[in-house]
């Protein structure tokens, strides 16, 4: 690929262009114009330090043609710098304004800094614009999660308050579970505020990790036996692990609970394991499987891999987005991949973790 020269190397070039054409029109030019006077017209020239009328016309013409080289460099020159650069403070104004859509023009003569500031205004722009929509989805999506709870909190306490319910074990362990669910959205709104600012703060620590999430594996068996699942559970009890053990035990509830609203009953396998340096957790279920486009976006917050199944069997939208918030906190990543039946969601991170960043402690 063809190396684009940049500004400075542009200025010097039609500089350096521009003061050698002068030179040869002032220095060459008058040579070959006295070699032609003296030859054919010695009369013209003058004898004094007067130019005369033939010499005036000489000047005159060098001056215009050194003037008309200048002025053709400078067009040039402006075309290369100065409209990419209308061209972007034009754009600003109006993103200043509120057109996020405004976008600058790349003029094909632009080279160099000036095309690269057109592509990277256009890219900022391109960002911003994708953010107010992120921003705008996420008030339309968290509003919506947040209306169900408080509307049925607000009928329950107006009915309590009124008379129309009689007090009742029921009603308070009703409302109770909606207190819960609100304070598990805050949680999760919080873990993934935390993350995207890079201040999720992990208490590190060297645990034998089969232990923790055996524990949320006995506190989900009851819950899981009641839906059909059939828990088998694949430790690794000998793995020493170097991670926020809290952290693992909420990606690990998260996922049980995933797969405890939206899998079909039946098996359901949680494996702990390491391979190359790296230590790999996992939950399998036996369907109904997740489609391949879908399960690209399936850990963005609010993303539900079927709509209609997620608005029948609750949840937030954001236990997925919480797993992939605390992988990656870890050095890690999680990922969905298809099992022999249905879906295996899982997260891995190093065993060994990075010190952590200034950016990362709170």
């Amino acid at each position: 690929m063809k190396r684009t020269p940049g500004l400075r190397q542009q200025i010097i070039q039609s500089l350096t262009v521009m003061a050698l054409g002068i030179i040869l029109i002032s220095v060459f030019g008058s040579y070959v114009f006295y070699a032609i006077a003296v030859t054919y017209l010695p009369g013209s020239i003058s004898e004094t330090w007067m130019p005369s009328q033939t010499e005036l016309v000489w000047i005159v013409c060098t001056i215009v043609a050194a003037l008309g080289m200048a002025v053709f460099v400078a067009i040039r020159l402006s075309q290369r710098l100065i409209t990419p650069l209308n061209s972007v403070a034009h754009s600003l104004r109006e993103v200043a304004q509120g057109r996020l859509d405004a976008r600058a023009p790349m003029d094909e003569k632009a080279m160099g800094e000036t095309a690269q500031l057109v592509r990277d205004f256009n890219a900022m722009a391109e960002r911003l614009q994708g953010m107010t929509r992120e921003r705008e989805f996420w008030n339309a999506a968290i509003a919506h999660e947040l209306r169900t709870p408080v509307t049925i909190l607000r009928g329950r306490l107006q009915g309590l308050a009124e008379g129309v319910f009689s007090p009742s074990s029921e009603i308070f362990e009703g409302l109770l579970r909606q207190v819960e669910g609100l304070n598990r959205l805050i949680e999760d709104l919080r873990v993934l505020s935390l993350n995207d600012s890079g201040h999720l703060e992990l208490q590190r620590a060297t645990v034998r990790l089969a232990e923790e999430l055996d524990t949320v594996l006995q506190a989900f068996a009851a819950p899981l036996a009641a839906k059909g699942f059939h828990l088998h559970s694949e430790l690794d009890a000998n793995l020493m692990v170097e991670c926020d053990a809290v952290r693992i035990r909420q990606a690990l509830m998260a996922l049980l609970e995933n797969s405890l609203r939206h899998a079909d009953p039946g098996n359901l396998r949680v494996r702990l394991r390491q391979a190359d340096g790296w230590c790999h957790l996992s939950v399998e279920d036996d369907g109904p499987g997740i489609d391949s486009t879908l399960a690209i976006d399936i850990f963005e917050a609010f993303r539900r891999g079927d709509p209609s199944r997620a608005r029948q069997s609750g949840g937030s939208g954001l236990g997925l987005a919480v797993v992939k918030a605390i992988a990656e906190a870890h050095g890690g990543h999680a990922e969905c991949q298809p099992s022999d039946r249905g879906s295996s969601f899982g997260i891995s991170w190093p065993i060994r973790l990075c010190p952590p960043t200034p950016a990362s402690l709170s």
